[in-house]
């Protein structure tokens, strides 16, 4: 995958980058043997780093049965200062806030995770209205539903405004990303064959890499309240039937390891009251106790209010990760973690593992903690950089 503009990621053909220390560097000779810790740091997203520079690899590990990549997602750098489709009957309905509030995650008679279809979620590198119109126009053409984020980077303030770096490096406001993800609906629901019955959840997602902000209580707060703004939007445009809005934020311990400027912006979200689903769609970096303790994860992953994790599921240990802190949540905290689905980076180029494949680790992984620990809906999605 290259990416373009400031970003350009050069894998395979002798040269892999490595993102776990956030500097890339070339893999001389054959690769160690790669333990469980070690996948896990491999598929971890790495640091953002200088404009310019390269942001993201593809850590290579070669076994003698097989080549097995571990993919790490793009980051924004750090700035200075075909016909359309009728409903897919395997598509995953989204999941409502009071479903997830209450734990009851909504499932569709007719899906099963072996027939289960993935959206395609993507890292924005702009907030053009015309580009991201196309972008859901193309989800529509794809036929399918379930939940759909679009990340926008790293929270961020320009003096004036709230907003974020997009993987651009260029900062874009609240009001733009708002702007921007109405457009997508449009061009979604513009898509759709006349009489279609598919819906999305339009989730607005950020990270808690490091937040260039004053205030990341208030950050979380304004990020609600955008949320609730595209909902009103939608309804107003004729296309509640077909999207819906919601939050999702990149959570990684690493990223923050005091783990207090995730809490507020947590905190921010769920003061400003509006009721949106927030889809944590990180990563545990080690599992519990590795950089967060138990208590610090279940907050952020599904013990806030309006919480849901749609975890990162690349390989088997983090599929573990996510079982052990399950089976913590459920015997420590008598809650089940709420999951909302799982995420997979794969490509036809990096072999990376595949939607359903993610969901079926993940399901196995609960199951060898304990009976009944977590359900994990049937829902899909597969993350890439916007072209």
């Amino acid at each position: 995958m290259v990416f373009k503009g400031a970003m350009r990621l050069l894998v395979l053909g002798g040269v892999a980058l490595v993102a776990t220390g956030g500097v890339a560097s070339r893999l001389p000779g054959p690769a160690a043997p790669l333990t469980a810790q070690s996948a896990t740091d491999l598929s971890r997203p790495a640091a953002y780093t200088a404009f310019g520079r390269a942001l993201r690899g593809v850590a290579v590990h070669e076994s003698k049965k097989s080549a097995v990549r571990h993919l790490a997602k793009p980051a924004p750098p750090r700035p200075h200062a075909q016909t359309p489709h009728t409903a897919h009957p395997h598509t995953a309905p989204p999941q409502t806030a009071a479903q997830l509030q209450t734990g009851q995650l909504a499932h569709a008679q007719t899906v099963s995770a072996s027939t289960a279809r993935a959206t395609i979620s993507l890292y924005e590198h702009t907030t053009s209205q015309a580009t991201l119109r196309d972008q859901g126009c193309e989800a529509a053409k794809r036929g399918v539903g379930g939940i759909v984020i679009l990340d926008f980077g790293q929270p961020a303030y320009n003096g004036h405004t709230y907003g974020t770096y997009l993987f651009s490096g260029r900062f874009a406001g609240n009001a733009k990303i708002t702007g921007a993800m109405l457009a997508y609906a449009l061009g979604y629901r513009s898509c759709l064959p006349q009489g279609s019955t598919l819906s999305i959840s339009l989730a607005r997602g950020t990270s808690n890499y490091h937040p260039q902000v004053p205030n990341a209580y208030q950050a979380g707060s304004r990020w609600a309240r955008e949320t609730q703004k595209l909902e009103r939007l939608l309804g107003e445009r004729g296309l509640a039937r077909h999207v819906t809005s919601a939050a999702a934020d990149d959570v990684e311990p690493s990223w923050d390891r005091s783990f207090h400027r995730t809490r507020d912006f947590f905190r921010g979200y769920r003061a400003a009251g509006t009721g949106h689903v927030l889809y944590n769609f990180g990563s545990l970096d080690g599992g519990v106790g590795s950089v967060w303790n138990a208590k610090q994860i279940f907050y952020v992953a599904s013990g806030m209010k309006y919480v849901a994790a749609i975890p990162e599921i690349y390989n088997h240990a983090m599929a573990q990760q996510w079982a052990e802190l399950a089976h913590i949540a459920k015997h420590r905290y008598h809650r089940p973690l709420k999951f909302a689905g799982v995420m997979t980076q794969h490509t036809s180029r990096n072999h990376a593992m595949k939607p359903r494949d993610a969901h079926k680790v993940l399901v196995r992984a609960l199951a060898s903690v304990g009976s009944g620990v977590a359900e994990v809906p049937p829902a899909l999605t597969n993350i890439r950089s916007a072209e």
